[in-house]
């Protein structure tokens, strides 16, 4: 799969990002979130920080699917979840369906 990398301005809590692309002539709106999950919101006792990431991504909206985890700093971690049936849309597509 090709990228497009896009950045997003960083602050506090949830970035609703909703994205329109055409691809060989098929338009396709695409919606992702990026949010920064803090370490010290972490409430359970952890070994390492991928347990408490762990943690975190199970109690989250079932209507959106991990998509991308990126590079953590000392306070926080950026996660970018996709909408679910956004997800199986560019699966489709990819496979040519």
């Amino acid at each position: 799969m090709a990228y497009i990398a896009i950045p997003i301005p960083g602050g506090r809590g949830k970035q609703d990002i909703e994205i329109e692309v055409t691809i060989n002539g098929q338009k396709q709106a695409i919606h992702y979130r990026v949010e920064l999950f803090y370490w010290e919101d972490c409430n359970i006792p952890v070994i390492d920080r991928a347990e408490c990431i762990r943690y975190m991504l199970s109690k989250y909206d079932k209507d959106w699917t991990l998509y991308y985890i990126g590079s953590p700093t000392d306070e926080f971690v950026p996660i970018t979840f996709v909408k679910k049936e956004d997800m199986a849309l560019q699966k489709r597509l990819l496979v040519g369906n």
